[in-house]
């Protein structure tokens, strides 16, 4: 049986090599052997998402509770080196003990901070050298916020908020930072939140704080690029917690109106505005930081990833 017109015009165009911008491109199955995807994944070209964070060093502000809690546990899941840096060392303690019986491998420390305080900041960071020899990644996770109206509220509020949500993380990447420069290597993630994005209402000062973070990631990623040096900045939509159990009862999750999350009525009137329609876990946004964190995302920098259900979209 001849073949059709069709048939032949196929036959000839697998018979000759295509062409693609001017040059011709030759034409194979994409067929591999068992030993030939051995040698991608050892590669990385496709067959292995391993995050390569073995045997990395990193800080975590605000590592005691909630996202910061999961992003140090993830991080231990992956095999890397842990120091935590919170004001409330025993939630600190709690979460490294908590990795340890998970069958955590690497070195783990918790380290009383002021994250507020340069002072507290360079001590801590440099029993951290002192402990690790050398800080790989820099998680800040440090923050909180009061709302409120803002003509309603104190001048010390709103000191207590800049601080704790833009000057913590000035003070601990003026401090990190010259150790990643001079080894010409190293990883920073910040969360912010899309309310420094956006605006929120009865949240003015922490919406300004966190859009200042924004801002001095793009800045510094500019500045340290050239050393190896990435930056980016993760905002968060509204995270709670699935167990009450595991958040402090310094935290500002148990103050106002943010107490009324935890009625499965508030939660789901809630989700209603997300495209997902569920609220974020910690774990969402800790999967989203260690991925920033590992050389699997070595060519983004000065990026703003929000990790909010699609509550913001921009």
């Amino acid at each position: 049986m001849r073949p059709t017109s069709w048939e032949a015009r196929n036959a000839r165009s697998a018979s000759r090599p295509s062409l693609r911008c001017g040059r011709p491109v030759r034409m194979r199955l994409m067929q591999q052997s068992t030993a030939d995807r051995h040698t991608s994944k050892r590669r990385g070209r496709g067959y292995s998402m391993e995050l390569t964070l073995s045997g990395k060093n990193a800080i975590v502000t605000g590592g005691g509770s909630n996202i910061g809690r999961s992003i140090a546990l993830t991080l231990a899941e992956e095999g890397a080196n842990i120091a935590l840096f919170d004001i409330d060392e025993v939630a600190a303690l709690g979460v490294i003990q908590e990795a340890k019986e998970a069958g955590a491998v690497g070195n783990l420390a918790a380290f009383a901070t002021d994250l507020t305080d340069r002072q507290q900041v360079e001590a801590s960071v440099g029993r951290v050298v002192e402990k690790f020899e050398q800080i790989d990644i820099l998680i800040n996770c440090a923050g909180g916020d009061q709302a409120g109206p803002f003509l309603d509220q104190p001048p010390e509020l709103h000191r207590k908020l800049v601080d704790l949500n833009y000057m913590s993380v000035v003070h601990c990447m003026h401090t990190v930072l010259p150790h990643m420069v001079e080894r010409g290597y190293g990883r920073v993630v910040s969360l912010a939140s899309d309310a420094g994005r956006m605006g929120e209402y009865h949240e003015a000062v922490y919406s300004g704080a966190k859009a200042g973070v924004i801002a001095l990631t793009k800045s510094l990623a500019r500045e340290v690029g050239r050393h190896d040096v990435t930056l980016n900045v993760v905002c968060p939509g509204l995270t709670i917690p699935e167990d009450p159990e595991a958040v402090p009862e310094t935290s500002m999750l148990w103050a106002g109106d943010a107490i009324d999350f935890w009625t499965p009525e508030r939660r789901a009137s809630a989700s209603r505005r997300y495209a997902l329609r569920r609220l974020g876990t910690a774990q969402d946004v800790a999967n989203v930081v260690v991925f920033l964190a590992s050389d699997r995302c070595n060519f983004v920098t000065g990026q703003t990833w929000s990790v909010s259900g699609g509550y913001t979209m921009m």
